[in-house]
């Protein structure tokens, strides 16, 4: 099957503002900022991967002050009232948010797995034999945040048994 379209930068930064939007910064005081030349965010990293007639990875990346920050603004608590649990949930469920949107621009027959949240250094190699495809980096209150979507070939991505 060939690819009609593949999101961009472009994508996931309209992506990035609903989100904030929504959920994180409702009354427009601490928007996202895009900035490319952002320092790595490189702390927390919550995904979620695409598969089916596309296949690869959709990444939400955060300091870990900004990932308590994001907790405390989706669950309208002090971030003193933040556990490390509630910033678990909540960067998955921002994952899955962002993959879902991702998704509906792809072709149809995708699904999005369940999210996953690790903290590693922002040059770990997650998925070897995925490519970047593309990338929004920003900051929010100071802190980096990154989204990026990773492509993966259908061979490479399935497992042999």
């Amino acid at each position: 099957m060939s690819l009609q379209y593949l999101p961009t930068a472009a994508d996931l930064n309209t992506i990035a503002e609903q989100v904030w939007a929504s959920y994180l910064d409702p009354e427009g005081v601490s928007p996202f900022v895009p900035d490319d030349t952002a320092a790595a965010a490189s702390d927390v990293h919550a995904s979620v991967s695409i598969t089916g007639t596309w296949h690869g990875h959709v990444v939400f990346a955060c300091s870990t002050v900004a990932a308590k920050r994001a907790a405390a603004a989706f669950l309208a608590m002090g971030e003193d009232e933040v556990s490390d649990d509630d910033v678990i949930d909540v960067l998955g469920e921002l994952a899955n948010i962002i993959g879902g949107n991702v998704k509906s621009m792809l072709p149809g027959g995708c699904f999005v797995s369940l999210p996953h949240v690790v903290s590693a250094p922002a040059d770990a190699n997650h998925w070897p034999s995925a490519e970047k495809i593309c990338e929004l980096a920003g900051t929010w209150m100071g802190e980096p945040i990154a989204i990026s979507m990773w492509h993966e070939s259908e061979s490479e991505g399935e497992s042999s048994q």
